[in-house]
C-alpha cells in the first residue's frame, strides 16, 4: 500500500503539520528541507503569496485552498527553523497572534463601543501607536513591497501625520495635482529633446538617452497612486487588472512568431530555471 493510501482516511490538523515539518527537518529527513534557511526560503514565501492572490483573482476556491496551504507551509517552515535555533516556535507565533487580535479588538472582547469600520480602523492604528510610541510614521512599511503598494501605504501613513499637504484626500484635488505633475514634465521633455537633437552624433546614428528622467516618472507614478488613494482604489489591484486585460486583448489580436516562441522556450531550456534562476522549491 502506498504512502498516500495509508493516510487517505485520516483528517490532519495543525499539530500534524508542525510534526511533519519537524520530521522533514530532522536527521534522516528530507535533504532539501534540511539545507534551507530563512534567507533561502524568502523567495518562496513571496511566490506563494502571489499564487494565493492569483487564485483569489480567478475566484478559484479549489486552487485557493491549495495555495493557502502552501503559504501556511512557509509560516510553519520558518517557525520550525526558529525553534531549532533556540528561538520561537509555531505555538509562540499563534499565541502572539491571538493576543494581538484580542488586544486590538476591545469592541469585541471588551466594553468599547464602535459602530463603523472606520472607527475600528482608527482605533487599530491608535492601539498600534500606544504599543510602540517610538515608531516613526513610515516604520513597518517593507521596502520589499511592490512599488505601487508601498507608495499607497506610505501616502496613507503620511495622511495621518502633520506632513506637508502633498497627499490630497479629495479625488478632484488629486487629479489636479496629477495634471500639474504632467505639465511640469512636458517642458523638461521639450528641453531634453532639443538637447538630444543638438547633440545627435554624426553619420545618422541615433542618440542615446531619454528626454524624460526616471525621477520625473517616479513622481508622476506617485501622483497616480495619490489619485488612487483619494478615490479609495487599490492601485496595485487596479494595475494588475489592467495588465490582465492587456494580456487578454493583445493575445486575442496577435500571434507570436515562430522566431520569438523558439527563442523564449530555448532560453528557458538552456537556463533550466523559472525566471529568477534560483532552485525551484519542490511542489508540496
Amino acid at each position: 500500500m502506498g504512502t498516500s493510501a495509508r493516510y487517505a482516511v485520516m483528517q490532519f490538523d495543525f499539530e500534524d503539520l508542525v510534526a511533519v515539518m519537524a520530521r522533514l527537518r530532522d536527521p534522516g529527513g528530507c535533504p532539501w528541507d534540511r539545507e534551507q534557511t530563512h534567507a533561502t526560503l524568502a523567495p518562496y514565501l513571496l511566490e506563494e503569496a502571489h499564487e494565493v492572490l492569483e487564485a483569489i483573482s480567478r475566484g478559484d476556491q479549489a486552487a485557493l485552498r491549495g495555495e493557502l496551504g502552501d503559504l501556511l507551509l512557509q509560516v510553519v517552515f520558518h517557525a520550525q527553523m526558529a525553534r531549532e535555533a533556540g528561538g520561537f516556535n509555531a505555538g509562540d507565533v499563534i499565541d502572539g497572534l491571538v493576543r494581538k487580535l484580542i488586544d486590538r479588538h476591545p469592541h469585541v472582547f471588551g466594553d468599547v463601543r464602535l459602530d463603523t469600520a472606520g472607527e475600528v480602523l482608527a482605533q487599530w492604528h491608535e492601539i498600534k501607536r500606544r504599543e510602540t510610541p517610538e515608531r516613526g510614521p513610515f516604520d513597518g512599511v517593507p521596502k520589499s513591497l511592490p512599488a505601487l503598494a508601498r507608495a499607497q501605504k506610505l501616502l496613507g501613513r503620511a495622511a495621518d501625520t502633520d506632513a506637508p499637504a502633498r497627499v490630497p484626500s479629495d479625488p478632484a484635488q488629486a487629479l489636479v495635482a496629477l495634471r500639474e505633475r504632467v505639465r511640469s514634465i512636458a517642458p523638461a521633455r521639450a528641453r531634453g529633446a532639443a538637447s538630444s537633437r543638438s547633440a545627435a552624433p554624426a553619420h545618422g546614428k541615433r542618440a542615446t538617452g531619454s528626454p524624460i528622467e526616471g525621477r520625473d516618472l517616479g513622481e508622476l507614478l506617485l501622483a497616480v497612486v495619490a489619485l488612487a488613494a483619494a478615490a479609495e482604489v487599490d492601485a496595485e489591484s487596479a494595475l494588475r487588472a489592467a495588465c490582465d486585460e492587456f494580456v487578454q486583448t493583445t493575445s486575442a489580436q496577435s500571434t507570436p512568431t515562430a522566431e520569438t516562441v523558439g527563442t523564449t522556450a530555448g532560453d528557458r531550456r538552456r537556463s533550466g530555471t523559472r525566471g529568477s534562476g534560483r532552485r525551484r522549491q519542490p511542489r508540496r
